[in-house]
């Protein structure tokens, strides 16, 4: 007697390709979310980082150090006199947006902000968003 041979019917085929579609259609959104959640703490944290380096920058040469937030290209810029010391792209990066309430930021020699205001730079991709604020005294939050 031959040995039976098993296989799935059409319709098995058909029923397993829809569980799974719906599946996936479930899981899709918090997959996003995920990943946006990570483009803009990822961002966040590299923005952080640029402007801890002009601090730095500011404090090693005893002088004006400007970092520059073009909001509209999704770059963060660090000026050092004529120098463009380095200069950061979070939307070609990340995908993210950029959005402040100043268009620059200075540090004098001492690593304290120059200027009057705070800077407030926020960060966000679909639904979510971080903010930073650098205090007056040059501190980031």
């Amino acid at each position: 007697m031959p040995p039976s041979r098993r296989a799935f019917s059409l319709a098995d085929l058909v029923a397993a390709l829809a569980i799974t579609a719906v599946l996936l259609a479930l899981a899709l959104p918090s997959f996003s979310r995920a990943l946006d959640r990570a483009a803009v703490r990822a961002a966040t944290r590299e923005a952080m980082e640029l402007l801890a380096e002009c601090r730095r920058v500011a404090m090693a040469r005893h002088a004006l150090v400007a970092c520059r937030i073009d909001a509209a290209a999704g770059r963060v810029v660090l000026h050092a006199e004529s120098d463009t010391v380095m200069a950061l792209s979070l939307r070609e990066r990340y995908g993210v947006r950029l959005g402040a309430n100043r268009d620059s930021l200075a540090y004098d020699g001492r690593g304290a902000g120059y200027g009057a205001a705070n800077l407030t730079l926020s960060i966000s991709r679909g639904a979510m968003a971080e903010t930073l604020t650098v205090s007056r005294l040059g501190r980031v939050r």
